[in-house]
């Protein structure tokens, strides 16, 4: 099994609440955050691939409404690269298993597994 990357963005409350548990839990992890270390094209295309762009676009965020509607409906990994906060955080990857949000029972289920 390999090392649970969380990505997330560092004052993001729901960011800090994962990582929190994930410390006090002792569970390994390897914390991604976008806005400075960013996301590979590779990894972006795998999670689009695993949970799809309705689950990993936060399309209620102030960034998602300032884009055009012609962005809106073309959002790809060069808007995201621009725009770091689109993706819902934190993303929680783990081989090729992804979970997006955070919620103790979901996380206690998603590490068990």
């Amino acid at each position: 099994m390999s090392i649970i990357k969380i990505y997330g963005i560092r004052n993001c409350d729901t960011v800090k609440k994962a990582l929190k548990y994930l410390i006090n839990k002792n569970i390994p992890h390897q914390y991604i955050d976008l806005r400075t270390d960013s996301i590979s094209e590779n990894e972006f295309k795998t999670m689009l691939d695993v949970i799809g762009l309705e689950i990993l676009i936060n399309k209620r965020s102030t960034t998602f409404r300032s884009l055009t509607e012609y962005e809106k409906k073309n959002i790809n990994y060069e808007l995201v690269l621009k725009f770091p906060t689109l993706i819902k955080r934190p993303v929680l990857v783990q081989d090729k298993r992804i979970m997006v949000g955070f919620n103790e029972k979901e996380y206690a289920n998603f590490l068990v597994n």
